[in-house]
């Protein structure tokens, strides 16, 4: 089992910039995909992106495709999502998550969920 706490979140202008950190306890975290999802007020969950057990592949949902970048850090037991160019479409609570079999972009293949951090983009 792994526990996962998300951090970083924030109010920004449009255009600037937030790096969210999903830092992981419990069994070793390099056995485990992350995805990274957000919501925003009256809308289902949607997938941002992921990353693989080694970060050698990634993928992102076409809406933040060459603004945002995952990336994961095995020994600190953390992974990272690097927010460029933000807009306020952006708005939303952020959450990692992962699970040990492969990386999805669908929240119902992750089993272990971060609570979730608020991003506010002003216009």
């Amino acid at each position: 089992q792994v526990h996962l706490v998300e951090s970083g979140g924030g109010l920004v202008q449009a255009g600037g910039s937030l790096r969210l950190s999903c830092t992981a306890s419990g069994r070793t975290f390099s056995s485990y995909v992350v995805g990274w999802f957000r919501q925003a007020p009256g809308k289902e969950r949607e997938f941002v992106g992921h990353v693989d057990w080694n970060a050698d592949y990634t993928d992102y949902a076409d809406s933040v495709k060459g603004r945002f970048t995952i990336s994961r850090d095995n020994a600190k037991k953390m992974a990272y999502l690097e927010m460029n160019s933000l807009k306020p479409e952006d708005t939303a609570v952020y959450y990692c998550a992962a699970n040990l079999r492969s990386v999805s972009r669908t929240n119902t293949a992750y089993d272990y969920w971060g609570q979730g951090t608020q991003v506010t983009v002003s216009s």
